[in-house]
Formats: structure tokens, sequence, C-alpha cells
């Protein structure tokens, strides 16, 4: 498909998108980004649309996949977390947990670049070895040895604060 045609047909694509995302339970912000990602792979993959029957379908499928890849990053909605804490710990138990997170959110900092990356990769966005090999262009074992370099270093970190 050539520039011109694209651009003809990319008004209704998007527009479809943006109705497909709403329906299926996105915000007015995310179904914007949602069809704006759709619109992207579908200029990716522009020389080959003339051979799919329906680009509307693909464009639909494309918004619900993406969709439901935002909706599995997202951070599951937690309870307020000061209303948990004060339900449940005391006012030293409170004080404490705050040093710790504050030491322990100072030691990550002090990681190597790589291993910080590789680390919030992993375990805030839950992406796979393989997704975040092939984003980075590393091979897997690679992130594999990273990933445990970072933690053996955070474990030491830990030791050593406890002394174990």
């Amino acid at each position: 498909m050539d520039r011109s045609s694209f651009e003809h047909q990319a008004r209704s694509w998007r527009e479809k998108a943006l109705e497909v995302s709403l329906h299926y339970g996105a915000g007015k912000d995310e179904a914007e980004d949602i069809a704006q990602d759709v619109m992207l792979r579908l200029w990716q993959m522009h020389d080959e649309l003339e051979r799919y029957r329906s680009v509307e379908a693909i464009v639909t499928l494309m918004a619900k996949h993406m969709l439901r890849n935002h909706q599995r990053r997202k951070p599951s909605e937690a309870l307020d977390e000061a209303m948990i804490v004060s339900l449940n710990t005391s006012p030293h138990e409170e004080l404490e947990t705050k040093e710790n997170e504050e030491w322990l959110s100072a030691r990550l900092q002090q990681l190597p670049t790589t291993q910080r990356t590789l680390l919030y990769m992993r375990q805030v966005e839950r992406r796979t070895h393989e997704e975040i090999a092939s984003l980075l262009g590393i091979e897997i074992t690679s992130v594999s040895t990273l990933l445990a370099r970072a933690r053996r270093s955070l474990l030491e970190e830990i030791k050593r604060r406890n002394q174990i």
C-alpha cells in the first residue's frame, strides 16, 4: 500500500481503534495511546496490508491486544497504603518500614544502570526475559545473568545491613 492510500484510510482505522479501545474499557487517554500505537504498527507493515482481506479486522485485533497488554502492565490498584499501615502496624513498625524502603531505594539507585533497568523491567513492568532481550537487543542468557547479578548484589547488601 502506498503512502497516499494509507493516509486516505488512516482516519477511519484510527477511529476504529479508538472505538474498540473505549468499548473494551480503556479511558480516553489510554484509548488515544492505543490508537496511536495501532497506527504506528500499521504504518510499519503498510507494504503488507494489501494482502489482508480486512484491515479493519486487523485494527480491531491490534487494539484489543494492545489494550490487554496495557492493562497487564498497570499496577493493580491497591488500597490506600497509609490506611493499611495504620490498621496493621504500630508507629515504630511504620518508621522501620519507611526506613527499609528508603534504604532499598538508595541501594537500587547504586546498581549499574543496566542492572537497575533490567530489574525494573522484570519486577515492575512484569516483562518476560524474552521481551527484555528483544527490547534491549541482547541475548536471553545475558538478561538472566544480569538479573542474577543485580539480585545477588542486593542480597549481599541486605546481609551486610542485617549482619547475617
